[in-house]
């Protein structure tokens, strides 16, 4: 049985920008902040963590009350984003899923750094939310690899135990997808649709480097 992570942003789907326009939107509203997000590196990282450099890049102490509102707000503002922000659905994806879903010997499940309650909104605006049985999600961690070992226990949790974990494999779009693949000993296809070159994902030496997911015979045949 092969198990296969997939991470949302860059590799999934493109949101067209509406993941940071909801959370400009919720500093604007919960602290009158504008123009925040710029600054900040987003990519590869978990929510918990952005909002954390957001907080101190801004001088806003970091407490439970505070994480609260601005993760409520936020999520309050994502669904009109993604439909005001002219993302999609990246090449290949929907008939690999279909495809996976159709195979009796592959599982899905998501490792991404969206807190759950978002990659629920962003998948399930693109009608990609029902291809994933479980998932590691960025809520909580700091580290991309505290979210992969996270999406581990949940393959552990949902197979029962019973797998073999040479099968699982990880497929995104950074150079922390690729790190954080090996941290679990999972292997790993890196694909270039986010902002990270071919280049850049080679130096990493993943598994299996694609320009994108629109042939996916060669991850496919790998995982077979």
């Amino acid at each position: 049985m092969n198990i296969i992570l997939f991470d949302i942003d860059g590799t999934l789907i493109s949101s067209g920008g509406a993941g940071k326009a909801a959370l400009e939107a919720a500093l604007a509203s919960e602290f009158g902040l504008r123009e925040l997000v710029g600054r900040v590196e987003f990519s590869g990282r978990t929510d918990r963590a952005i909002i954390r450099d957001l907080f101190i890049m801004h001088g806003i102490e970091e407490t439970p009350e505070h994480l609260r509102r601005v993760v409520a707000s936020y999520l309050s503002h994502l669904p009109t984003c993604l439909k005001q922000c002219t993302g999609k659905v990246l090449p290949g994806i929907a008939a690999l899923l279909e495809t996976l879903g159709e195979c009796d010997r592959s599982v899905v499940g998501l490792l991404t750094g969206n807190i759950r309650a978002g990659a629920e909104a962003k998948l399930g605006h693109f009608n990609l939310f029902h291809h994933f049985a479980f998932g590691g999600f960025g809520d909580h961690h700091f580290c991309r690899n505290d979210v992969a070992r996270d999406a581990l226990a949940e393959v552990h949790r949902h197979m029962n135990g019973s797998f073999d974990p040479n099968r699982v494999w990880v497929i995104g779009d950074t150079p922390l997808d690729i790190r954080c693949a090996r941290c679990i000993g999972a292997r790993v296809a890196a694909v270039a649709t986010g902002w990270h070159s071919l280049e850049e994902l080679a130096a990493e030496k993943p598994d299996l480097l694609l320009t994108d997911l629109s042939d996916a015979q060669p991850l496919l045949a790998l995982s077979n």
